[in-house]
Order: C-alpha cells, then structure tokens, then sequence
C-alpha cells in the first residue's frame, strides 16, 4: 500500500517540478542544447536507479528483453518536452497549459483505453469524463 502512494506522491511532485522548470527555462537557451543536457543528466540518474533495482540477470539479457516500447516512450518524452517548452515560450500560463493538456490526453486515454484495452466505463465515469470536457471547455473560453 505505501508503493501505492508513493508511486503517485513522486509522480506529483516530479510533474509540479517539470512544469515549473520548463516555464522558468530562459527563452534564450537553444531547445536542443537543453534537452541533450537534461537527458545526459537523465542516463547519470538513471544509472543510480541499479541501486534500487538491480539487474535480476546479464545486461545482454536485460538489453534482450526490450522492444519497441523504450523507443517509443523516447519520442513521447522529447514531443513532451519541446511541445511544452515552446508552448511556454509562447506565451501559454503554466496553470492553464497544463490543465488544457492534461484534460485533452484523459480524455484520449479514455477512449483508447475502451476502444484498445476493452476497459469498462461505470455511468459514474462517463459523468467525469463529461466534467472534464465541460472544464476543458471552461478553461479555454475567452471572454
């Protein structure tokens, strides 16, 4: 049960930091440059995570059981990161681009969730997703 919250807790805090360092990134600072500094910092970190979980067979072995999904998950994180970046360059206020993101990818997930996973929806559910379109909305409205 502590996983459970910790998992969540980290996640929380990582996003509030990476928003907030995002948004605080001088516009001046080549996107590129940035982001091969944070990511060489990234392989640094990353290396630390052996300590907490270590390699359970060989490297080769470890390396075998990757497929396409850490490609994947690189292209997500550097569209994440630059889309955002410029988003804030832009002009977009962290406290609404991130609301307008976040909504927009809930609602995604959810249909890719019912449409690929066969993940079911309570009435409960399509309620919330109903709120969150409605706040999605809301948050854009220009008056």
């Amino acid at each position: 049960m502590a996983l459970f919250y910790f998992s969540i807790l980290l996640a929380l805090a990582a996003m509030t930091l990476y928003h907030f360092v995002l948004k605080v990134t001088p516009s001046d600072v080549n996107p590129a440059i940035s982001l091969i500094v944070t990511y060489a910092t990234c392989m640094v970190l990353c290396l630390g995570l052996f300590f907490f979980f270590p390699l359970k067979s060989s490297l080769t072995a470890a390396f075998r059981q990757l497929n396409w999904t850490s490609f994947g998950l690189a292209f997500a994180l550097v569209g994440l990161e630059v889309g955002f970046l410029l988003a804030y360059r832009a002009g977009w206020n962290v406290s609404v681009a991130s609301i307008v993101v976040s909504v927009a990818v809930a609602v995604l997930l959810v249909l890719m969730g019912v449409l690929l996973f066969k993940e079911t929806l309570s009435p409960l559910n399509m309620l919330g997703v109903l709120v969150c379109i409605v706040g999605f909305v809301m948050v854009n409205w220009r008056s």
